[in-house]
């Protein structure tokens, strides 16, 4: 009997345990697959092309009978949660970027999510964070020893002859003994573990951005990867508890950038007013504790909607600019702005205004943020008032940004409105509603009661059962009738709204009792799934209590 669950999920990459028979292996990790799978190598008509067509694959592939049970991208799937799939010849995929991202859809598509992967004869220290990003789990030595039979040095970084080993590059065992087998096999493990390492921490993308730098193949899969948006923003958590590290030019093509700017323009309701006031970001987060932002709201005087233009986010309004990632994110600060990052965030700053217009658009900006409203402003025929007079800090620029706002009323600033209509994609009447606290601390009370507390690490909203009252539909999880006595696992789920992902503050409701919580595994697992925690439970209540 074989079962495998998932643990820790990043994306696509998962940390977990499979269990076959009496064995427990914890993945990912390369092992030895003869002693795990023994009937494997006496199997037949696995090993059918991914390239080969669907005639060939339907008269020739066959599953094979026990585990690891065969997958094909153009064969039906037979595998079943819990199941090994193993995928034949993937190394082959590595060649081509736009089959290799391609396939793997379709084969995430039809295979149940708890399952382990396995792609035999395809694990390098140069491939295996590529591999697990996209979600395999499981490996074997073939790959490396096939590099030592060739007289290959193998690193993360690529294969080199193995002459290399004798300059030092490497102190494991292995080049210690001058044993190139066995520093190979060392150099996958080493880096299987940190990219092991990298999950945990909710960092792998950052490592995948490092490593593929190597090899064109590697960028060439990533870049289409991020380009089936739908299929990678699924898999991927609304909020981490780490800084996100945008350093390359590949960081704005992140699914959770997208993800935020298409709410912000979809979703995000903003504080009633018809004039904006586009202001610079600042390294500090959240942009409000700055030294400039403090000189910029001073200036504003709360009679203008304040809008930050930055970089790889776009735009984030002043009332989610503690919601991840906007509030947890670091770029390389060099004053220059390449064609293709400013065309990005002009299209950003030009859809926001085509959904929400303003009367007045006053541009507090210099350099390449000025340009990228300039661009905006074109594309959507408003008229700029840019108020800069140097540096946006020194005290002619804030004089001249004070003097243009004159006569403009003051409200304001809706946080509460604006972080629940881009949480939960839904409008609340916010009157009587206030932010209570400090810091740690957070929270959204009526008078004495509360409705919602805020994860400080996030900045999302946290219902009580009081609060989810406001949100008539929507981030909801179904169970069946029983009440909870700690986290809900996937079998309980009977529907849940397709939009949940992993992070996200949900209602559990059924026959016998509702729940709040957070979930552990976006829609698409919770429902395909018949084991893991989908949901970590809050708090209970019986229904008719």
């Amino acid at each position: 009997m074989s079962r495998y669950e998932a643990q820790k999920r990043d994306g696509l990459a998962r940390i977990g345990v499979y269990e076959e028979g009496e064995k427990r292996v914890s993945l990912p990790a390369a092992l030895d697959t003869d002693a795990l799978f023994p009937a494997l190598r006496k199997r037949p008509f696995s090993n059918v092309p991914l390239a080969a067509d669907e005639a060939f694959v339907r008269d020739y592939f066959s599953p094979g009978e026990g585990q690891p049970m065969a997958v094909h991208p153009l064969a039906p799937s037979r595998a079943e949660s819990g199941d090994c799939v193993l995928i034949a010849n993937w190394h082959t995929a590595l060649k081509n970027p736009r089959n290799y991202a391609g396939w793997l859809a379709v084969l995430k598509e039809k295979i149940p999510p708890d399952t382990a992967w396995y792609a035999p004869a395809s694990a390098l220290p140069s491939t295996a964070c590529l591999l697990i990003y996209s979600g395999f789990d499981l490996f074997d030595y073939r790959a490396v020893d096939l590099a030592s039979a060739q007289n290959l040095f193998c690193l993360p970084e690529g294969e080199f002859p193995a002459s290399l080993m004798e300059t030092g590059v490497c102190g494991c065992e292995g080049c210690r003994d001058g044993d190139l087998a066995k520093h190979n096999r060392l150099a996958l493990d080493r880096e299987i573990a940190l990219v092991r390492h990298y999950i945990e921490a909710g960092r792998l993308r950052e490592l995948m951005e490092l490593r593929c730098r190597a090899d064109a193949a590697q960028v060439g899969v990533m870049r289409f990867l991020d380009r089936n948006y739908a299929f990678m923003e699924r898999s991927l958590p609304i909020v981490r508890a780490v800084p996100m590290h945008a350093n390359t030019a590949e960081s704005q093509n992140r699914a959770e950038i997208r993800r935020f700017a298409d709410r912000v323009i979809e979703r995000f309701i903003p504080t009633r007013t018809d004039v904006a006031v586009l202001l610079p970001c600042s390294a500090k987060k959240p942009y409000s504790l700055s030294r400039s932002h403090k000189f910029f709201m001073n200036a504003v005087d709360r009679r203008a909607h304040e809008l930050i233009v930055t970089s790889p986010l776009g735009l984030v309004p002043r009332e989610l600019e503690r919601i991840y990632p906007a509030g947890h994110y670091d770029v390389p600060v060099t004053g220059y702005w390449d064609r293709e990052e400013c065309a990005f965030i002009a299209d950003i700053l030009a859809r926001y205004f085509a959904a929400h217009p303003y009367r007045r658009v006053i541009a507090h900006l210099e350099g390449g943020a000025l340009t990228v409203a300039e661009m905006a402003a074109e594309a959507c025929g408003i008229d700029l008032e840019v108020t800069c007079r140097g540096h946006p800090t020194s005290p002619t620029s804030l004089r001249a940004l004070s003097d243009a706002l004159e006569g403009e009323r003051r409200m304001q600033t809706d946080t509460i409105r604006g972080t629940v209509s881009w949480q939960f994609a839904t409008d609340i009447d916010t009157k009587g509603l206030q932010i209570r606290g400090r810091s740690m601390q957070m929270a959204v009370l009526r008078g004495k009661q509360q409705l919602f507390s805020i994860d400080p690490g996030t900045g999302l909203f946290r219902p009580t059962f009081e609060g989810w009252d406001l949100i008539p539909e929507g981030y909801r999880v179904r169970i069946d009738a029983f009440v909870p006595q700690g986290d809900i696992l996937a079998p309980g789920i009977t529907d849940c709204d397709p939009r949940i992902r992993e992070g996200d503050e949900v209602l559990i409701e059924g026959p016998l009792a509702i729940a709040t919580g957070r979930a552990l595994m976006g829609a698409d697992e919770m429902l395909r799934s018949k084991r893991g925690i989908a949901v970590r439970v809050r708090k209970v209540r019986k229904v008719g209590e």
